[in-house]
């Protein structure tokens, strides 16, 4: 049994030890003996000895194949039909509502850290877990320390009724607490002191955030059997199921059994688990959020109010009355209470202190372990790897970027968001069977999440010196090395960066690979180990089937998850909230893309699926270029009858094949005025195009680096052995749809001034474009 198992067995065994009422039907010291023996594999006292063996013998407890044995198995543990457990699950919810309110990336980036640092510090101190930081630092952790313990005593002074309720949790209650969201254990009585504890934290430290939080209690045996009637023989089972799978309201609920699904009896078995009650809280979470009432529980159908009046001042955003002048930051801005916290906090993120200001003291809360500092944290840890970020850098002399100006000044006046997201995560969670597996899941995806974007940045960035910046608006000087990128979220499966726009699609595509190569353990990680399987066992064994391009990929494994990307590459001034709006639109089409891609084995028969990463990436040039929707900008602008004149979204070994011939662009010396001539024929045709392609092709003295690396990987014909740059057939095997074409060259040109690579180091500012 690992340290992972023991950790739920202790979890269940405190709630049961507890008991139903308030107060513990043991003495509490029995409670902590049996806890500290259950961490040691030690002797627990003979009060509890019961309990705790009927708890370990949860985990190894048969399936009931029928309802009788269902019956049987619960009059032969009556301690785990008839003893209850609670299960709480709660977090932000309208997130970037919260963290985009103000368009100033101090105030996102502070707003982000705080919901960041509530979720991962102040929650888990509820159950006496102190953080941990990132850093080795004895005077860090004892600040930590000292946060923790202020979280515990605001915790018991607003829920202390019959005893404290830092008293009755335990860190072993928590099954996971990342991705903004949390679940644990907790003795059954305490569910929604618990759950509205989680409620009152978020909007105690933000005033504006919305969060939302729920509980229930289940039978013990429920754990690992799913939900049962109280009248046992009331239960839907088995035999039933087996009889009815193909019923409509069975499949919707259990699962549609297709060809390629293992047989109907395990689709029940995945939902009759650990699995439906989490699904049943999740319907609850979904009915609180949307505003209903829960018994016994204070209503939060109403979002927080500001009074306001006409002759008093308004802070910046959204107006509210404002309570405090900043007159030691550039401009002197004025905030009401809630933009104050989030721009101290930011402050906070940046030194990792807290500095006592006049224009806003704020309460104790000492430190904040940022995303600046963890990543120079792996970088320490992981020096091994010899990264490009950490070469030659003193990162105390290494300053972060105070607007999305500075950003773009360091990388020729374009920045890229990346918005990145997990794919096939659904269909993972429902095969979830245990707490202890949810808990690994959770902590892998998380881990695989995190590490996949700091060595994405270490591979790709280095500090950059800050040139051309109006210093007397900026704290910061010209001159100064800062910190290129801003990480504006990882949680969960969750990313949003602000990135170099040179490097923004090279960071996406590593991103990809590197989160499924961790999944599969194919990466060194200092103090990391990947405890869930998830290869797909069978090895993909014709992998350009899935791909347009046309240089063969030899066979290899899959990983079950897989990330996908949205990428904006715009102007530094273009307003966050509108780009932010842009890029999630990238992001939903290339997880549609994702979902697109199989095929049926003509040998087997079998419908093969593709598991892995895409990328939809868009160059926006001018804030006027994009007046509605990029879906209906490209079917517009972009779409001309059987010509397509994009290709985009991108798997991501289409991906490092586009960039292969973004290099051979660059290197070819293609003159800047005939790249833009090309672009500006595809339009006009399909061979008055390629007519143009090839004879500004052949009076290029490097011509052939196009030849073969853009046309032979790219634009082969369909029925003879000829290239019909710049175009490809857009066209699936099988299919008795008319022959379309699109093509990557647009996209090409757009980036062939933006995009750099260590090899060509072809960078210049691209100038401004009115026009796509």
């Amino acid at each position: 049994m690992n340290s992972y198992q023991q950790e739920i067995i202790t979890a269940i065994s405190w709630c049961l030890a507890w008991g139903n009422d308030r107060k513990p039907q043991f003495d509490i010291t029995v409670l902590r003996e049996m806890q500290k023996a259950l961490r040691s594999k030690g002797d627990v006292p003979d009060e509890v000895q019961a309990l705790v063996d009927a708890v370990k013998e949860l985990d190894n407890l048969p399936f009931p194949e029928t309802l009788n044995d269902l019956k049987q198995l619960t009059e032969k543990h009556p301690i785990l039909w008839e003893s209850k457990i609670g299960l709480v699950y709660g977090g932000v919810t309208k997130v970037k509502g919260y963290v985009f309110e103000s368009e100033k990336l101090p105030d996102i980036r502070g707003a982000s850290g705080l919901l960041d640092q509530i979720n991962v510090v102040d929650l888990r101190a509820f159950f006496n877990h102190n953080y941990q930081p990132e850093s080795s630092n004895e005077r860090d952790k004892n600040l930590y320390s000292i946060q923790c313990n202020d979280v515990r005593t605001w915790l018991n002074e607003n829920f202390n009724q019959d005893c404290e309720l830092s008293e009755v949790l335990i860190p072993e209650l928590i099954i996971y607490s990342t991705g903004g969201n949390i679940l644990a254990f907790c003795p059954p009585a305490f569910v929604d002191d618990l759950a509205n504890a989680i409620e009152k934290r978020y909007t105690y430290r933000t005033l504006t955030a919305n969060s939302c939080a729920v509980g229930e209690t289940f039978k013990l045996l429920e754990i690992k059997l799913g939900l049962l009637r109280d009248n046992i023989e009331d239960t839907f089972w088995l035999e039933k199921y087996q009889e009815n799978y193909n019923h409509e309201i069975i499949e919707s609920y259990f699962g549609k059994i297709t060809e390629n699904s293992s047989i109907p009896e395990d689709n029940f078995k995945n939902r009759k688990s650990f699995n439906e009650l989490t699904t049943k809280l999740a319907i609850s979470f979904n009915q609180r959020r949307s505003g209903n009432d829960f018994e016994n529980r204070p209503t939060r159908r109403y979002p927080p109010m500001f009074e306001t009046h006409p002759y008093l001042r308004r802070d910046e955003t959204e107006k509210r009355s404002a309570i405090t002048q900043a007159n030691d930051l550039p401009g002197k801005p004025y905030y009401s209470e809630s933009s104050a916290i989030k721009r101290k906090f930011s402050d906070r993120v940046k030194t990792g202190e807290y500095k006592e200001t006049d224009w806003y003291p704020e309460g104790k809360h000492p430190i904040d372990d940022g995303w600046i500092k963890r990543f120079e944290s792996f970088l320490a840890n992981n020096h091994q790897q010899k990264y490009q970020y950490a070469e030659n850098s003193n990162f105390d002399n290494i300053e972060i970027a105070e607007s999305l100006t500075h950003l773009g000044k360091v990388s020729n006046g374009y920045i890229a968001y990346i918005y990145a997201d997990g794919n096939n995560m659904g269909g993972a969670i429902q095969k979830i069977r245990t707490p202890q597996e949810y808990q690994d899941f959770s902590q892998d995806v998380d881990n695989a999440t995190r590490y996949a974007v700091f060595i994405a940045l270490a591979e790709n960035l280095k500090p950059r010196k800050l040139q051309g910046i109006d210093e007397s608006q900026s704290r910061l000087k010209n001159g100064d090395f800062i910190h290129p990128f801003e990480i504006l979220t990882i949680g969960g499966d969750d990313i949003l960066l602000i990135v170099p726009a040179d490097k923004a699609l090279q960071i996406a595509k590593i991103i990809g690979e590197q989160f499924e190569k961790i999944l599969l353990g194919e990466v060194e990680i200092s103090n990391l180990h990947i405890k869930g399987d998830y290869k797909i066992e069978e090895k993909l064994t014709n992998p350009n089937k899935f791909h347009r391009f046309h240089e063969t990929i030899s066979e290899h494994n899959q990983c079950k998850l897989s990330m996908s990307s949205g990428v904006l590459i715009t102007a530094y001034n273009t307003p966050i909230y509108y780009a932010e709006n842009l890029v999630t639109q990238l992001l939903k089409s290339a997880k549609k893309y994702a979902k697109t891609l199989n095929y049926t084995d003509e040998k087997t028969n079998k419908k093969i699926t593709y598991y892995g990463g895409t990328v939809d990436f868009f160059t926006m040039k001018s804030v006027t270029m994009i007046s509605a929707s990029i879906e209906e900008f490209r079917n517009k602008a972009l779409t001309f009858d059987k010509l397509k004149l994009y290709a985009a979204p991108y798997t991501l070994p289409e991906l490092e094949k586009f960039f292969k011939s973004i290099q051979a662009l660059q290197k070819a010396e293609f003159p800047k005025s005939q790249l833009y001539q090309i672009r500006s024929f595809l339009e006009k045709g399909r061979r008055t195009a390629s007519l143009n392609y090839y004879y500004f092709r052949y009076r290029l003295n490097k011509g052939h680096r196009l030849k073969e690396n853009f046309e032979h990987i790219w634009c082969p014909a369909k029925t003879n052995k000829g290239n019909i740059a710049p175009w490809m057939c857009d066209i699936k095997e099988n299919s008795k749809e008319e022959t379309k074409y699109e093509t990557i060259w647009r996209e090409m040109v757009d980036l062939f001034g933006l995009i750099e690579f260590a090899d060509t180091k072809y960078s210049e500012k691209v100038e401004q474009e009115t026009t796509p």
